[in-house]
């Protein structure tokens, strides 16, 4: 019989993307070797404006195999395959037009990952489903600190059970996060300024200021607590992410977001998501691309610490 297998490194830009970097599709998680674990919730049923973000997750891994010839990503000094091992776990399933089992099955996958040691890795999807992804977090970790980039607070009490605008009033409540210890970074729409408990690093401060400042910030707030960082995807200004569905302009440039990013990298970030890419209002997968980038920051900045 002819071998017919297709060596690892036998990549294509086009041909054969079923993962995020070409990693292997697993679920194994008793493999002790993995370190990492790739997750899609492709949920976009709270968005308020344009909807869409439900195909973010196979966006990201669809234009990830533009990054995968690097052996080494700028401006680590480290192959990742050297320092991690990942895997990709597919998407979350839930019953279709469903939120309530959409929150019930990511908590439950998120709660399991964590359990068994891996590091998660989750592509929204609207911002909503870092709600249930902290829940899942907390069971393994504990309260967490908060590293939040994004235009808005999404600390809104809102009417509507799901609102990808209310996850940080609800996540306090329920002793997910502790304020005192979180960070929100780019933010440039309104907020209750008198009652809201996270340091602002707002959009004018953040592009003003150097990026050793709002490092220097956002290490003094965490410190060495267990942190999750999650990525709103317009937090970049809209001519760095335009496929997204609440776009503000004012925001941050994708490489300072990156410097920003490594210089958190020895901070005891447990989590990590990037959510609202919504490629049908995406050009060229400028946003996409953004957001499989910043994905493989955090898994170099998940490796730095090995």
């Amino acid at each position: 019989m002819t071998d017919k297998t297709v060596p690892l490194d036998d990549y294509s830009f086009y041909a054969n993307v079923f993962s995020y970097m070409g990693l292997p599709l697993s679920r194994d998680l008793e493999d002790s070797s993995v370190d990492a674990v790739i997750m899609g919730v492709p949920y976009d049923l709270a968005t308020s404006g344009r909807a869409g973000t439900r195909s973010g997750p196979q966006a990201m891994r669809q234009v990830s195999a533009n990054m995968v010839w690097e052996e080494k990503r700028w401006p680590w000094d480290f192959a990742l395959s050297e320092k991690l091992k990942a895997i990709d776990y597919g998407d979350v399933q839930y019953m279709f037009g469903d939120s309530d089992d959409m929150l019930q099955q990511t908590e439950e996958q998120a709660a399991a990952i964590t359990a068994a040691g891996k590091t998660l890795v989750s592509f929204g999807g609207d911002h909503f489903v870092t709600l249930p992804l902290l829940r899942g977090h907390a069971r393994t970790h504990g309260k967490l600190a908060l590293i939040h980039f994004d235009a808005h607070t999404d600390s809104y009490q809102e009417e509507e059970k799901y609102s990808h605008g209310c996850m940080f009033y609800h996540a306090p409540r329920e002793g997910l996060i502790d304020p005192a210890r979180s960070v929100q970074i780019g933010i440039r729409t309104d907020y209750d300024r008198p009652t809201h408990e996270f340091l602002v690093i707002d959009a004018h401060q953040a592009n003003e200021q150097s990026v050793q400042e709002t490092v220097a910030a956002i290490r003094e707030r965490v410190g060495d607590h267990p942190a999750y960082l999650t990525f709103d995807i317009d937090c970049l200004d809209p001519a760095y992410a335009p496929g997204t569905g609440t776009p503000v302009v004012g925001g941050l440039s994708t490489s300072r977001v990156m410097r920003i990013l490594q210089g958190i990298a020895d901070l005891n970030i447990v989590g990590f998501d990037v959510v609202e890419v919504s490629p049908a209002y995406d050009h060229a997968d400028i946003t996409a691309l953004a957001g499989a980038s910043l994905a493989l920051q955090f898994l170099y900045m998940r490796a730095s610490r090995s």
